[in-house]
């Protein structure tokens, strides 16, 4: 054998190894974009003396009629038994969807819930390069592509009992407990109108909680500097797809990859009781586009929180006592 073969040989192995790997690399992250995983986290955010309250967050179903496995995991979740349920919207990812998306909702509809939408309720997924998502944002959003029946699923989740937070303030007895909310239209298609919603939160309600699909941060700033204790989004995918030891790479929007997913505060510097910082929990969601089902070191997700006593005041109670 020549030298030449010699080389020849081994570039061709280093090859075929590079596309086992490959192979096996798109094998696990197909997998795991199926591998529905329950999150908890608890949330010191009400006064004391109140009964902890289960919040089970939903995010970014991306849901089509034919996805039974994601569809029959939706459904059990009703067995927690939650108090309360927030859904921040990308339910959609099928013109055909809304059934679905109720039907494996289904008993979690007899829940008191709130909710507010994402781009992927209001227009149809379209096959993209997954690398832009990795680019610096450019402003351009898809909406040339058809609607998808979002006004239809609005009005089945308000007809079943749910509030729409679409740049709204709204009130909700859950348990006894007054829970004032504040929520915004998609803020990554620039439908936020945060003038509608601005202004102090209720200081005599039990708890404050803002609401966003997408966790812009001069959301994130205008819900924390106006009192709510809390602000629940979604949209990152928690970055889908995560490097181990390192973490999401993009969070689709200005928020820092850091808090992709999970409970932080925000500011991120701040801390429980400082005026003008809330709690924040992102959801990485619970699925993906229809054209690129996968994840990588970041199962889908629904969270179950926990809301508990403050040890100290929240940012709203502190604020409230300092204009009083």
């Amino acid at each position: 054998m020549t030298s030449a073969d010699a080389v020849r040989r081994s570039l061709l192995g280093v090859v075929g190894s590079g596309a086992v790997a490959a192979a096996a690399l798109t094998t696990y992250a197909v997998v795991e974009a199926r591998d529905y995983t329950l999150r908890r986290a608890t949330v010191p955010v009400l006064p004391p003396g109140s009964p902890a309250l289960r919040v089970l967050h939903l995010s970014d179903v991306h849901l089509t009629p034919g996805q039974r496995r994601k569809r029959e995991w939706l459904r059990g979740l009703a067995d927690l038994r939650p108090d309360l349920v927030v859904d921040t919207g990308d339910n959609l990812a099928h013109r055909d969807a809304v059934p679905a998306v109720l039907e494996s909702l289904g008993d979690l509809l007899g829940v008191p819930g709130v909710f507010v939408f994402g781009s992927n309720d209001y227009f149809e997924p379209s096959l993209r390069n997954p690398l832009r998502y990795l680019l610096p944002d450019d402003g351009k959003r898809h909406t040339s592509v058809p609607q998808l029946p979002w006004r239809e699923l609005r009005s089945s989740l308000t007809a079943a009992g749910w509030t729409d937070l679409t740049n709204r303030r709204a009130e909700v007895g859950v348990r006894g407990l007054r829970i004032a909310f504040a929520g915004v239209d998609d803020p990554h298609l620039g439908y936020d109108r945060l003038d509608l919603v601005a202004g102090r939160a209720d200081p005599v309600a039990d708890v404050r909680l803002g609401v966003a699909h997408a966790p812009y941060l001069r959301v994130l700033d205008r819900f924390a500097a106006d009192g709510y204790d809390a602000v629940l989004a979604g949209h990152t995918h928690g970055g889908q797809v995560c490097l181990p030891g390192v973490g999401a790479l993009t969070t689709n929007c200005d928020l820092e990859p850091a808090r992709a997913k999970g409970l932080h505060r925000h500011p991120a510097d701040s801390r429980p009781g400082d005026p003008g910082s809330s709690w924040l929990h992102v959801s990485a969601g619970l699925g993906t586009s229809p054209y690129a089902r996968i994840r990588v070191a970041c199962r889908p997700e629904a969270t179950l929180l926990t809301l508990v006593e403050s040890p100290a005041p929240t940012g709203a109670q502190t604020r409230a006592r300092t204009e009083a």
